[in-house]
């Protein structure tokens, strides 16, 4: 065999080896990645959850801004009772949504971090883990224990963040050359320039 023959074969027998190192997990392994994947189901729930709530929250805040500033005083109960039932609609429709598409594909963006950074026994350990009654228990306590902390969290900062948010959307109003919201609450109305007033304005617009 020549030297070059040599080097080729020997550098193909170290890819050939790097590759099974590299390669697909065994399907013991792969059993318990799948396994894991099952177990985090909630976590998969709560992720989709998370995520219409997140837009369906964005949206609200906006809507909010508009219901002060735009609509009547006498209209915004029910225009506020109407849109809460069209995010209803909508987190009905998406949640469910969300949650099949991260079920199906959770093994192929999941399952090969698993893979690559979990050992077969690691696996084992994090399975048995996860079917403990108690975690089990829990991991569906995330919800709740979200709410309670999110229904606080507004409640204690409110006094502080709303004059906060009022103040940034003054002066985005202003920014952009809008009608600033309290004025647009109260119902004012810029003042019209007359008399002299008026008269300035014309000559400096020549």
């Amino acid at each position: 065999m020549s030297f070059i023959r040599l080097i080729t074969a020997t550098t193909l027998a170290a890819a050939c080896t790097l590759g099974f190192a590299q390669g697909a997990a065994s399907p013991a392994k792969k059993e318990l990645v799948q396994k894991v994947l099952q177990l985090q189901q909630p976590s998969f729930d709560l992720l989709a959850r998370g995520l219409a709530e997140q837009s369906i929250a964005q949206l609200g805040q906006q809507v909010g801004a508009v219901l002060q500033n735009r609509v009547p005083p006498e209209q915004r109960e029910a225009t506020a009772r109407d849109l809460q039932a069209e995010f209803k609609k909508y987190g009905d429709e998406v949640v469910p949504l969300l949650r099949d598409r991260a079920t199906k594909l959770a093994p192929s963006a999941v399952g090969p971090v698993l893979e690559e950074k979990l050992s077969e026994d690691e696996l084992k350990q994090l399975v048995a883990m996860l079917e403990a009654p108690i975690y089990r228990k829990y991991q569906g306590m995330g919800n709740d224990m979200q709410k309670a902390l999110m229904d606080k969290l507004v409640t204690d900062t409110r006094s502080t963040v709303e004059p906060k948010l009022k103040a940034l959307q003054e002066s985005v109003a202003k920014r952009l050359g809008l009608e600033a919201p309290a004025a647009a609450a109260s119902g004012a109305k810029k003042p019209v320039a007359s008399g002299p007033t008026k008269a300035a304005a014309s000559a400096a617009k020549k």
